[in-house]
């Protein structure tokens, strides 16, 4: 029985079908890459025999390191001898089961949980050290770790402290062999006193010495100069407490000269000798009494010792020494918030006495009549308008009383007064602080022959930073001080500062000052005016000890023929402080 020919070619057909898959399994297993499987190896330009799974920079097993171009395994040399190759089995992948892309969590935050559910190890921290803080939008990038697999292909960020001087370790906190601990605070002032604690109490003390020559002290009509020495001490003592508050800031000094000065008489020199020395002294003690958040009480006691002024008219002639006289009283009040409103008030009562005269010829002069006592009361209403803005309205109100009823000339000198004033204070981001107000100030006598004294008043007190190194202050001040001129109310005194201090170095200051005043004798027709231009020089030697020179120049202007005078300042002296 014949076959046909197709059906040979059908079976010639099947037959290699069948045997096609032999022959290839037969070839693959006679090639030396018979141990490998279709994986990410193939993958790989350097794939063969003896390539390594650490070694696959395109497609990398998870949980594997990669490591950098050069610590690649050195590849067998071609012409070696086959047998010192086969010395080195290749790696076996049977069983592997090969990793494609990213793990689950891949990135995430180093604490918490991750999507699986896995906790992840939470770091040791040393008492105090602050928790790592977790990445979120717009986070800086992390730092690049010190020891890095190969150079990174992005540029780290810039360092935090470039361009910055170095911070010592005992500052920053990073003292090695110590914890961890909190920054401190940078120093504003390097050579600042530092200050000792006693409890809760912060004191600081200072003393300045200097010497020098003073061309006119008792500021006469025609000048006569003597040595002049200066001794000023300072304490500062601030409190420490969560509530509550006691701040005691007392000053001092006390001006000296070796000469003994002429009296004065009428704005010129008499025969008789007068000391010229003259205390000065101005401390203030202030408390306050945190009842609730928004409830104060406040109270203040304070201290003025001082003389006369050397050329003014209330100078007696003939004085072997100048009279001393101390204003001191106390206040009592309390301070209300209510939301943006502040009402604040106190009951003020203070009393003003003079020592008795000393005179050439040896007899004393009684100053009873310039002695008083003055009651009042001050009302402040502000309102917070907006940081760094807050205006206020000040009422104020007080009779003076005098211990004898008429003064040396027969006035009757006690008076009702008070002022009203408008301003604001100021804090715009620390550059311009302070306050400044305008406003007017009245008194009245119970002696008919004494007219009103009343006149246009500004207070204020300005601090700009104009630069790191320049510091820009204004001053001014209206006061309605008593006098002994016969026929005058009263003195309305006005005084205008400015002060310039700029830091050439840290350690070396200067400091331009310059005022105005004028004194405005009601009744009299007698206007005085007064310019005072003075520079100091500030050589810091550490915190301790300040090295300072002063030179100061003094004008008074009186429309009182034979009143004026100008006298000059040397000073070099030294400042000891803690």
């Amino acid at each position: 029985m014949g076959s046909s020919p197709g059906r040979g070619r059908s079976t010639v057909a099947h037959f290699l079908r069948a045997a096609l898959p032999c022959l290839v399994l037969t070839t693959l297993a006679s090639s030396p890459a018979a141990a490998q499987s279709l994986t990410p190896d193939l993958f790989n330009p350097n794939r063969g025999a003896f390539a390594s799974p650490d070694t696959l920079p395109t497609r990398r097993t998870a949980g594997v390191p990669q490591a950098p171009s050069d610590a690649l395994p050195k590849l067998p040399d071609p012409n070696a001898d086959p047998r010192q190759r086969q010395q080195t089995p290749a790696s076996s992948r049977v069983g592997q089961v090969p990793t494609y892309g990213l793990p689950a969590a891949t990135g995430a935050s180093g604490s918490g949980y991750d999507s699986l559910n896995r906790k992840r190890q939470q770091p040791k921290l040393y008492p105090g050290q602050p928790k790592p803080k977790r990445a979120g939008p717009g986070s800086p990038p992390p730092a690049t770790p010190a020891t890095t697999l190969g150079p990174p292909r992005i540029a780290p960020p810039p360092s935090e402290t470039a361009h910055k001087a170095p911070v010592p370790a005992a500052m920053a906190g990073n003292v090695p062999g110590q914890p961890l601990r909190r920054r401190l605070r940078a120093d504003d002032d390097p050579f600042g006193a530092v200050g000792d604690y006693a409890g809760s109490f912060l004191i600081k003390g200072g003393l300045e010495l200097s010497a020098g020559y003073d061309s006119n002290p008792t500021r006469l009509n025609r000048p006569v100069g003597s040595p002049a020495y200066v001794i000023a001490p300072d304490l500062l003592v601030v409190s420490d407490w969560e509530r509550h508050a006691l701040v005691a800031d007392l000053r001092g000094s006390f001006s000296g000269y070796t000469n003994d000065m002429p009296a004065t008489i009428n704005g010129f020199a008499s025969p008789s000798p007068v000391e010229a020395n003259r205390p000065d002294f101005n401390g203030h003690v202030d408390g306050r009494l945190d009842v609730t958040r928004d409830f104060k009480l406040l109270s203040q006691l304070r201290l003025r010792l001082a003389t006369d002024n050397p050329g003014s008219p209330n100078v007696q002639a003939g004085l072997q020494r100048y009279p001393v006289y101390a204003a001191y009283g106390t206040t009592l009040g309390f301070d209300q918030t209510f939301n943006r409103f502040q009402v604040a008030a106190g009951a003020t009562i203070d009393r003003t006495a003079y020592t008795d005269s000393k005179l050439t010829d040896g007899s004393t002069f009684s100053n009873d009549d310039r002695n008083f006592n003055q009651y009042g009361g001050v009302g402040r209403f502000s309102y917070d308008l907006k940081p760094g803005l807050k205006p206020f309205v000040e009422i104020q109100g007080d009779r003076r009383v005098h211990d004898q009823a008429a003064d040396r000339n027969g006035y009757f000198r006690d008076s009702n007064g008070g002022y009203a004033k408008v301003g604001s204070s100021f804090e715009f981001s620390r550059i311009l602080t302070g306050e400044i107000s305008v406003g007017y100030s009245a008194r009245s006598y119970t002696d008919p022959r004494l007219s009103q004294l009343a006149g246009f008043l500004t207070t204020g007190s300005l601090i700009w930073s104009a630069s790191g190194l320049t510091t820009v202050k204004f001053f001014t001040d209206t006061q309605i001080s008593e006098t002994t001129v016969p026929g005058s109310s009263g003195v309305l005194v006005r005084t205008y500062s400015a002060e310039v201090d700029h830091d050439f170095r840290r350690w070396l200051t200067a400091v331009g000052k310059f005022t105005y005043g004028t004194l405005d004798y009601q009744g009299q027709n007698r206007n005085d005016k007064t310019y005072s231009f003075e520079s100091n020089l500030i050589y810091k030697l550490n915190r301790n000890i300040w090295v300072k020179g002063t030179l100061r120049h003094d004008i008074l202007n009186s429309s009182q023929p034979g009143s004026s005078s100008q006298g000059t300042v040397v000073l070099l002296g030294v400042r000891l402080q803690n």
